[in-house]
């Protein structure tokens, strides 16, 4: 595609984005993003159990270093 019609394309592109209005169903997003009101207020890292952290292996003193 010459440099022409790509840029005929995006101003097409950049003129429907600006002036064309777009219904949301923000319930929709909402429920998506997993947003709750009112239930869970604390932060559930679902990846906790995977890995160790490197703080509690330096408190534990179990933390060894590889030697190069």
């Amino acid at each position: 595609m010459g440099r022409g019609r790509q840029k005929a394309k995006h101003t097409k592109i950049a003129r429907e984005l600006k002036y064309d209005t777009y219904n949301v169903n923000f319930s929709a997003l909402e429920r998506e993003l997993g947003h709750h009101e009112g239930g869970e207020d604390a932060y559930v890292d679902k990846w906790a159990d995977e890995y160790a952290d490197d703080e509690d292996d330096a408190a534990t003193g179990s933390y060894q270093r590889q030697q190069a």
